[in-house]
This record gives C-alpha cells, structure tokens and sequence, in this order.
C-alpha cells in the first residue's frame, strides 16, 4: 500500500499576470512551511520534494495572492490577478511626487495604462470617457479631431478651460489653435496636440482634479492637471521585446434620417400648372429650392439633372428616389496601429525604445489620418545615490486631407445632405466635366433656356465627391519632447532633484482648393506655418525623516518657464481673383493684390518658487501644506507677482479608532486652495498688425480692443470635502467629494459704442462660482481562483454661476448662432441657451391663455431674444448645454484565461441645436418637418378649431419651448386648400393662434380666431418652417454610450519558443448608441471648434451642431499582443 500523502514531487511551472507578462520576483511558498522559492526573470520556479497534496502559496506586490493544490501534478502554471484597490495605492501627485493615496486631503484620480489600452483609441482622451468622476470629454468627431476635456466644470469665461498635460514631468502644449480658415467658408479640424501622445506608451495616468491637488502647479493649474507616466525598463529585469498590433475596421450604420418623398419645386406648382418655360415636362432644380416639388416614385416624367442623353439631347426621365444616396456616398474606415518596445534593466540601467506607427483611412472618401512616434526613456545609476534620467520622444503627425466636417462651404457631408433624393449619386463620382478636367466640377445645375431656344446652366451646388477628393486640407506636425533630470541622494533625509524639459513642434498646413467650388469659382491655395516651443528648468530639495509616531516630509523648489511661439499664413483671399493660373499651386501664382498675409510672434516667461510640507501622525492624520509665487511676464510689473497657497488635511479613522477587521479604510479628508491665471501675451499695451494694403504700400493698424495696462492674474479659490471607504480587504469601495469653487477678476472684453473708436475694453471684472459632487463605487464582488468580476460607478454633478459682471454688464455672449444664441446673465447657469420669444396670450383669466398671438395674415409675433438680457426678462432661456449630471461605469469579469471588459458613458439633461436640422428643415430635405405637423385636413375648418381647443394641453407650451402647425406639404400630407396667384394648391398650413389686442387693464381681447375655422389665413407649407427659432432644431442633449466593449483570452506562456507571453482580443467602441433625441446626430458632436482664441469669439462653441453629421459606425478591431 502506498499513500500519496508520503509521495512527493518535484514542482515547475511559470507565474504570469492578466496581461500574460511573465511575472520575476513572485514567492512560492509550501503553505504551512517556509519552505519556497522566488521566480526568476521569465516567471520560471522549480520547488524540489514537495508533497503531492501540499498547497503552495504564491504571493507579489499588487498582487492577489493565491492559493493552489498541487494534486500530484509536476507543472503547475499561475496566473496572478490584480488586487482590489487596497488602501496602500500609491498615486503620482503634483510636480510627479508618488504618494499614498490614502495620505491625501484631496480628489485623485488614477487611471492604469492597461485600463486605457484595452480599446485602441487615436486620442487617449477619448478613452477618459466615462471613467473618471468629475470629467467631461467632448469630441468633434471622426479619428484626429479635436477633444476637449473639461475638469469640475468652466471656471473661466475667456480661457478654453482645458487642463495643463505634464509627460513625464513635461509640460506639453496642448494649443487649441487646432482650426485654419484657407478659402470660404473652409475651416478643417487639425486636432489638438495632446493627441500626438502614443497611447501604448502610457503606465498610467493621473488626474488631479481641484486646486488642492494642482496648486503646485501655479498658474497653469487653474483647470486641473493631467500627469500621464509613461512605460520604462524597470517594470522587468532583463531583455524584453512586446509587439503589439492593432487593427480596426468602421463600419457605418446608422444615417441622418432625410426624405425621399418630393423633388424639389418651383413657385407655384401642381401637376397640371407647372412652370415649363416651353419646355415639354418639368424641369426640377437643384439645391436649395425651399419649395416642395412633384412627388417621386409616382410614375412622373421631368427634365432632372444630368437632363441630357449620352447623345446630346434634353431627355425626360422618371421621377424616382434614391433613398440609399447617402450611405452609398460613405466608405468603410479602416486603422491599423503596430508598436515594437524593447525594453532591458540590470543593476545600473534600465531602458525602453520604442516605436509605433498609425494609419487611418476614414469613412469619407479622401481622409486619413497617419502618425509615427519614436520613444526612448533611460535610467543610469552612476553611484548608489547618484542617477540620470532622460527621455527623448519624436512624434511625426499628419494627413494628406482633412475634410472640414464642422461647418457648411467646404464640408462634403454639407454637399452630400444637400442632394435631392431624385438625383443619383453614382452620376456624382466622375466629378470632373468630360474635358474639362481640373477646371469644372461635374455639379448638379439648374436648367435654363435661352431666348434663342438653346439650353444654359443655371445656379449650380457643389458635388460632394468633387469636395472629398478636390478640397484638400494637408498637414504635418513633428514634435519632440523630452526631458533630462539628475536625482542625487545627499544622505538618508536629503535628496535633490534637478531637471531640464523641452516641448516643441512645427506644423505645416496647405490647402488647394480646386477651381469652380462655388465659394471661390477661380481656386484657393494657401500656407500656414505653425512653430511652438516650451521649456522648463526646475529644482526640488526634498527632506523626509521619521520620529516615532511622526512622519515629516518637505520640499522646496523652483521653475523657469519659456514659450516661444510663430505663426505664419499666406493664401488666396477670400472671394478673391484665385488662382492665376488653375491648377498651380504655390504663392507665386497668386496676384500681389490677392494675396493675405498675417504673422505673428509671442514670448512669455513665469519665474517660480514653491515649497511643500507634509507631516504624519501614528498613519492616521496627514495635513499638507504648499505654497507658490510665480512672475508671469504678461502681466504689469505692480501685479506680476502672485502668491497662492494650499492646505488639505486626512484623517484615517480605521487607524485612529479600532473600527474591526471588516473595514479597511475610513477616511474624510478636506482642502483648501487658491491658484491664480495669468492671461496671454501682449494684452497690456497696443501693438501692430497688418491690415491691408493702401496702393503698393502695406497699412498696419492696432487692435480694436482698448487695452488694460494694469491687468490683474485672474484669482481662484476653492475648497473640498469628501470621504474614501473601503470595506472586505477593499473588495467594497466608496470615494465622495463635494466641492466648491470662486474664480475672481476674470479677464473679460466687453463692448465699447463706434464713437469711442474701439470696438471694445478689456477689464478684470467678475466673479464666477462653481459647486459639485463627485461619487464613486467599485468593488469585486466575486474573486475565486477561476472567476473575478470588477465593477464601478462613477457619478458627478457640477453648476456653474455667474455671479458679477462688470459694472453696467448684466451678461455675457459665449457664442450667437442659428437665430440664438449662448448667453448668462449675472446670477444664471453658464451654458444658457436662449432664444427668440413667440408671444402667447398671458392673461391668465383668458380662453385663450397660452395661445400664440398671430396677426391677421397668420403669422406669429416674436420678442427678439436679446430681451432676455433685459433685467427680469427669462422667458427666451429654452436650455442649458451643461448635462444635469454624468454616470459612468465599467466593469471586467474573467473567467481563467478568457477576460469580458465593458465601459457605459450615461450623460442625463442638457441642450443642443441643430443648425443641420435648422438647415434641412428650412430646405426641405428632413423628414421630420414633414412629420410633425399635424394633420387635420380629413376635418372641417369648425371641428378643427373645436379638435385644438379640447386638445390644447398637447399643443400650448406657455414657456415658448415650441409650437405646432397645422397642415402639410400635399393634400394626402395633410395639406390644407390654398390658393395662390390664382392657383388652387394643396399645400397651406396655419399655426393655432388668436389676433387681438390688451385694454388698459391688461385683459387680452381676442379679434379673430385663427384655428381652423372661418377666416383662418393659411400660408404655404413651404414658408412656415420655423427658421427664426432655434427652438425648432433644438433637442436633448441625453445619451447612453456602451463605450468600449472587449473580449480578450491570454495564451499559456510559450517559453520554449522564446514568448513571455500573448494575448489577442476582440473589442468595439460604441457599439450602442442611444439618444434621447433619436435624430441619429451624435449630441456629442455638438462642439464646434473655431479659428482664434477663446478671448476674441470662443473657440470651443459647445452646445451646436454644424453638419457634424458623420454617420454612427460600428468600428470590430483585433488586438494582437506578444512579449519576448
């Protein structure tokens, strides 16, 4: 007999992490003994003689320890699972100082590397979405575009409000100069320059959210910051190679919503009495005809575009839609992303190169996208105490064409939207003339006959492919980073740090615009020349001793900041002579007296001192004290020096009082702090600029605005409370903190009269406060050996107020548009959209209160919404862009080697417009203005009057959100009898209303009904689409995003073959989409991005849509990633 409890084995194996890297370092214990081993550089172990039915115990930092029966088995394989959160995590804090989290009196927010890279993003903003409490991230839409991020809301009425970006130490520009403006109405995307950060070099990224946190950071601080730590050779001892490839496919599948129901039409029309100017059947126009013509798929013949035979000859055709026209028009999207990182460490190097490389081909014909980035970070230990540390980073970034996709002119989703459905898109490819190649785009016209009987063309729109493939937006961005630092370890207490930063990139930007687009019939060609360079110098002598129960740690340090900064443009102007000579493009074919030139240069320095203290008591009370000056060269010499401080206190009760095992951390936590914003350079006295020129000689002029000589830094102060709970060994966790902020002597522009020869003032006035909550909950409900699941909400809540203005200002206009406009009045919300006022009957003892006053022809009466700025008027606010509050979660469940990750983005409230819609509408090619009128023609003219009236809760909005019309376009739309020079048409309409007048006493007396009945005065369904309210194309701004989705399995590590290890995954972005508006826009495409400064016409407009219209795509991408 034998028994396998005497029997023993010898055990191998290797020990890997989730990721599959090859874990050194981990202990292996026989439980119960102490008896083990430690895995070497490829995660290897051998334990010799063990018992067949021990249990070994394997254990590393970060780590899950587990548990695992041998069972007689000769190899035994491990994989390590990350630990909860535990209450010893330790955070990168301000000027890159690591700290345990749970030390802080303030919000820090930590995002992993691996937690970013598991979707594949061209921005690594765009997979902050969702995550962070707190945060907002809006995007232009479309791979290279512009993304904002926003932390606790605006504090500032004239900055952009995004955060300062340090890289390893490295401030890193982050311009938001990211639109041109070459040709009409031509305004590409550019991105901003975050995004030249290679997402896959990144180990983890920190968010320090308030003043608190971002103090030491001085003036830069004020919107957060963002510390992103990139990847090194530390993380493994020896040699190591990862690849890792990316490849991603965009499917479109869910389009803007457009009518296939009419041609266009002329003025008037029926079948039987249309005009035919001698013409044998009818001729459709093209473009924006404003009138609704035949109906399609009716068995009609007409005259239609491209009108003529491949002989020569006028050729009726029939009248049929193309519903598929503009998803025929998109193509499928295509980005591949491969980096190679060798990473090595021994005792006194360690060092990561890496490589990568993106190409992207987009959804529209002719954009793309490609980006090459070279990184290499390096440690030396010259000595024990002695280091040297540098990085060197090279990104290279452009496209041969940007698509301007934000406005109407050069925008080819403008051009497609504005093809009637009777047109066949497949006759728009060849979008040059037969033989007229380079210089006449094959555009839909309108057909007109000359006197002598022979045909010409009439107004003509743009072809959407000669605009994709001959509006071209080309740019190159090469950049380079990178820093150089010495750490010296003086004794056990004292260590210095000493280090040097540079940031620089140069960007060029060239537009050819081809001959006859109708914004510049004769060609556009121009150059700009970006040039941007930042460098820091900075010091930090940091002490830390340990006195029994108390903990002391102090540093003081210093910083020299430089920016240089040069543009240069030189282009066409516009809707000027072009081109001389079609087709060339340089400068010298451009007139002198056609040419535009602008340049400018800009310096700016900030000397700084600062120092810090943190003291500890028994792990159980930390309070923190910082301070900072900084001398900003852009501010007068009696106010250029500023001094802001800080303090935050934590308590940790779990360690103060025994609270029992079950809770692992009890923590509230408070801070206080006050930073300060200087304001861009040459904004004290006048300087001179380029205006034009007077004969052959150049004429410069100064700024419109009268300057302040004695500007004051812009002034925040804040404060927060909050408290961290963790309950299970962590498995349960909780954060909450409610915060509030002032930030005064905001740096404002305001209007002067013609008379005083300005066009406006700049002064340091205002006053704006902000309060919010931020929550967090997460935990791992599960954890076996085989099976974990994670989980976590993240909510947040922020309001933003003006409080004062300047003296004799009572609001301020963030952005106008689309008859509206984003205006705040002193004591409102910021993000208030307002406009125009239809007029209702307010007399509350009334019939009619409620119904919207209209004159005898049957139109409405409206109070121009710049009433509103009048003190007690509020009836034009119809919105506010600002979400009422975010959710966010995300969640991972794996299951042995396979892994499920998931992340919900849920914003709830908040406004938009339009101008896609408002356009569409007014053009007649949606389908919604069709549908929401209401249909009562199949009544008399007295039931409909008494059909509105039992009916009027559903149609009476006192506020003056919106209204309704009664009718349609034909008499089977619901079209109403209409007579028109003589004509008996079927397309009136009329909106509910009343005519009449108030009497002294403010009673409403009604004149005449206007609700069906007799003397109800119909108008042409064509004329009453709302344009002069924005109401009318706003809509909620609520969406529910599934942002990333991905399913990933970890292959058993492969040794003899040389692999570490390999994963390979399958993940989506986006793949559910829902809106409340349910328009198929994407509300947060709202954000349009602008040429110029936040201070002169902002540059961020949030809360309006411009035929942002890409298409909702479903992107499937496969990641491949292998070590060596």
């Amino acid at each position: 007999m034998c028994s396998t409890a005497f029997s023993q084995v010898n055990v191998s194996g290797t020990v890997s992490s989730e990721e599959g890297e090859l874990l050194p370092g981990v202990s292996i214990l026989i439980k119960g003994t102490n008896t083990g081993v430690i895995t070497d550089i490829d995660g290897k172990y051998s334990l010799n003689g063990v018992p067949a039915d021990a249990t070994l115990v394997f254990s590393f930092v970060g780590m899950r320890t587990q548990d695992v029966a041998v069972d007689g088995r000769a190899v035994v394989n491990v994989t390590l699972q990350m630990s909860a959160i535990g209450v010893d995590e330790v955070v990168v804090t301000a000027l890159g100082i690591s700290r345990e989290k749970k030390s802080l009196g303030y919000s820090v927010a930590e995002v992993d590397g691996d937690n970013l890279q598991k979707v594949a993003q061209e921005n690594v903003l765009n997979a902050l979405s969702g995550k962070v409490a707190g945060v907002t991230i809006n995007s232009t839409g479309g791979p290279g575009s512009s993304v904002s991020m926003v932390i606790r809301g605006a504090s500032s009425l004239t900055s952009d409000n995004q955060p300062l970006f340090v890289v390893d130490g490295i401030p890193m520009n982050n311009t938001l100069n990211n639109v041109s403006s070459i040709g009409r109405d031509n305004k590409p995307d550019y991105g901003n320059a975050i995004s030249d950060i290679n997402p896959d070099d990144i180990e983890s990224m920190s968010i320090l959210k308030g003043p608190s946190a971002a103090a030491l950071y001085g003036s830069r601080a004020g919107n957060g910051v963002v510390l992103i730590t990139t990847k090194s050779g530390k993380k493994g001892k020896g040699l190591g190679v990862t690849v890792t490839s990316n490849t991603v496919i965009d499917n479109p599948y869910k389009y803007l919503e457009k009518h296939t129901l009419f041609a266009n039409g002329q003025r008037p029309f029926t079948q039987e009495n249309r005009p035919n100017n001698g013409l044998d059947y009818y001729a459709v126009p093209v473009g924006d005809s404003y009138w609704v013509g035949p109906e399609l798929d009716k068995g009609m013949m007409a005259y239609q575009w491209p009108y003529f035979n491949e002989n020569g000859q006028l050729t009726a055709t029939p009248l049929v839609s193309h519903p598929d026209n503009y998803k025929e028009f998109f193509e499928t999207g295509f980005t591949t992303t491969n980096t190679v990182a060798i990473n090595n460490s021994n005792e006194k190097v360690d060092y990561r190169l890496s490589y990568s490389n993106m190409q992207n081909k987009g959804i529209i014909p002719n954009s793309d996208l490609h980006k090459n980035s070279f990184g290499v970070n390096t440690t030396v230990r010259l000595l024990d105490n002695l280091s040297v540390s540098t990085s060197f980073n090279f990104v290279s970034n452009g496209a041969d064409n940007r698509p301007s996709t934000g406005n109407r002119g050069t925008n080819p989703l403008q051009a497609l939207y504005d093809i009637n459905s009777s047109i066949d898109i497949n006759d728009l490819k060849n979008y040059w003339e037969p033989g007229k190649e380079g210089i006449q785009q094959n555009a839909p016209y309108n057909l007109e006959v000359n006197n002598d009987g022979t045909y010409g063309k009439g107004d003509a729109i743009n072809n959407p492919y000669f605009i994709a493939n001959e509006v071209n937006n080309s740019f190159r961005r090469d950049r380079v980073f990178g820093n150089a630092r010495i750490d010296y370890e003086i004794n056990k207490d004292w260590s210095l740090m000493v280090r040097y930063t540079h940031d620089q990139f140069q960007e060029k930007r060239e537009t050819k615009i081809a001959p006859s687009y109708t914004g510049d019939a004769k060609g556009v060609y121009g150059l700009e020349n970006l040039y941007r360079r930042e460098q820091n110098a900075d010091f930090l002598l940091a002490y830390k001793k340990t006195i029994e129960n108390w903990s002391f740690n102090a540093s003081a340090g210093g910083n020299y900041m430089y920016q240089f900064a040069e543009n240069n443009l030189s282009a066409t102007k516009d809707r000027g002579s072009g081109l001389i000579v079609p087709g060339v493009y340089n400068l010298g074919n451009i007139a002198p007296d056609n040419l535009r030139y602008s340049s400018g240069m800009s310096e700016k320095a900030i000397y700084s001192i600062y120092g810090l203290a943190s003291i500890g008591y028994k792990d159980a009370v930390y309070l923190d004290l910082t301070a900072r000056n900084d001398w900003s060269s852009t501010l007068p010499e009696e106010n250029r020096s500023y001094f802001y401080p800080s303090a935050s206190l934590s308590i940790l009760l779990n360690n103060a009082i025994d609270l029992g095992d079950k809770v692992s951390l009890a923590k509230i936590r408070g801070g206080w702090a006050q930073v300060g914003n200087d304001t861009d350079p040459y904004r004290l006295m006048a300087t001179m600029g380029r205006s034009g020129l007077w004969g052959n000689q150049i004429e410069l002029t100064t700024s419109g605005t009268l300057l302040l000589p004695d500007l004051k830094p812009e002034i925040q102060t804040s404060w927060e409370i909050g408290t961290d709970l963790a309950f299970f060994d962590s498995r349960i966790r909780f954060e909450g903190t409610y915060y509030e902020a002032e930030n005064e002597n905001q740096i404002l522009n305001i209007g002067l009269p013609p008379s005083s020869g300005y066009t406006g003032k700049q002064i340091n006035a205002g006053l704006i406060s902000s309060k919010g909550i931020e929550l967090s909950l997460g935990g791992r409900p599960v954890q076996t050996n085989d099976l974990d699941w994670d989980v976590n909400l993240v909510f947040s809540k922020n309001r933003t107020k003006v409080e004062e203005l300047a003296d004799g200002f009572d609001y301020i206009v963030l952005w106008t548009d689309a008859k509206g406009g984003a205006v705040t009045r002193v004591g409102d919300e910021i993000g208030q959209i307002v406009d125009d006022i239809l007029v209702r009957v307010d007399d509350p003892t009334s019939p009619y209160y409620g119904w919207p006053i209209v004159d005898n022809e049957g139109w409405d009466d409206a109070d121009n919404w710049e009433n509103y700025m009048e003190p007690g008027d509020n009836t034009a606010v119809i919105g506010n862009f600002n979400p009422d509050f975010l959710l966010g979660m995300q969640t991972s469940l794996r299951y042995k080697n396979w892994t499920l990750s998931a992340s919900l983005d849920w914003r709830v409230g908040g406004q938009f417009i339009s101008q896609t819609f408002r356009y569409g509408e007014s053009d007649l090619h949606s389908q919604r203005w069709i549908d929401r009128t209401l249909k009562l023609n199949n009544m008399t003219g007295a039931e409909m009057a008494q059909y509105l009236k039992d009916h009027a809760d559903q149609y009476l909005s006192p506020n003056g959100e919106f209204f309704v019309v009664v009718g349609g376009p034909t008499a089977e739309y619901g079209g109403l009898e209409h007579t028109e020079d003589g004509i008996t048409l079927h397309d009136g309409v009329f909106m509910p209303g009343v005519e009449g007048y108030y009497d002294d006493n403010g009673k409403f007396i009604m004149v005449a009904e206007h609700l069906g009945g007799e003397g109800t005065p119909t108008i042409r369904f064509q004329d009453f689409y709302g344009w002069s309210y924005s109401r009318n194309a706003m809509f909620d701004a609520d969406f529910i995003k599934l942002r990333e989705i991905s399913v990933s399995y970890q292959l058993p590590p492969l040794t003899k073959i040389g692999i570490r290890n390999a994963s390979v995954s399958l993940y989506s972005r986006n793949i559910l989409l829902w809106t409340k508006a349910g328009i198929g826009i994407d509300p947060e495409t709202a954000f349009q991005a602008e040429s110029g400064t936040q201070g002169s016409g902002i540059q961020f407009k949030q809360g309006i849509e411009r035929y942002n219209v890409r298409p909702w795509t479903i992107p499937v991408g496969v990641k491949l990633n292998v070590s060596f």
